[in-house]
């Protein structure tokens, strides 16, 4: 039987949802293991023609990242890792999932504000995975991901596909309003429900194709 999303979530609601699951005792681990899991899944069925390259921050969004990135070069394909944080400086869950891949031979490098070399490590992969900022963002978007946000934006421009985690990063969970910068997505893997946003207007653009993934916390 196919998933049923639930009803559209606020970020309170999502941070709500998660907090509940883990106090029935599924740890959060689990739950970004999943999450990572069928975000890999759909890239995989979608198709992958090249290297992905996996560009995650220091939350959980940045986690799932790394749980995609395990799970793509596990699965035999091309996947490297662009951290917009120093890995030291991970924590909780996210740390626990790089612990997981920072062994393996998965190429990665640490951003460190230089546009130019970003845009030339993007260039000619075939998808980029926006790991960068979740539900838990709110105001403007500070460096150095507003940077990386206008190069993925740029180098997207080229027809590489761009799949964001949760939801685009820069777009607001709850007003479905872009910051300056958002990432333009071709396609949002979103968990349990989709955002509330993600209905405004403002937001569509920013979207792409949407698909809501389960990632196993149960139905109270």
């Amino acid at each position: 039987m196919a998933f049923k999303p639930f009803p559209p979530m606020t970020r309170a609601q999502v941070r709500q949802f998660d907090a509940d699951a883990i106090a029935r005792g599924v740890p959060g681990i689990v739950l970004m293991e999943n999450a990572g899991r069928g975000v890999a899944d759909w890239i995989e069925e979608l198709g992958i023609n090249g290297s992905v390259i996996i560009v995650g921050g220091k939350g959980n969004n940045g986690g799932d990242g790394y749980v995609i990135a395990r799970q793509l070069q596990s699965r035999g394909y091309d996947a490297r890792l662009i951290l917009l944080v120093d890995p030291s400086l991970l924590a909780g869950d996210a740390a626990l999932a790089w612990k997981a891949v920072e062994s393996l031979p998965i190429p990665r490098t640490v951003f460190k504000g230089d546009e130019k070399a970003l845009a030339i490590s993007l260039k000619g992969c075939d998808w980029i995975v926006d790991a960068m900022l979740g539900t838990g963002m709110a105001g403007d978007v500070r460096e150095p991901f507003a940077s990386a946000i206008r190069v993925v934006n740029e180098v997207a421009m080229s027809g590489v596909k761009v799949m964001a985690v949760d939801l685009p990063s820069g777009l607001d969970c709850d007003s479905g309003v872009p910051n300056d910068p958002t990432i333009r997505a071709t396609h949002t893997a979103t968990f349990v429900a989709p955002k509330f946003g993600f209905s405004a207007r403002t937001a569509v653009p920013y979207l792409g194709e949407v698909r809501v993934i389960d990632i196993g916390a149960g139905r109270s």
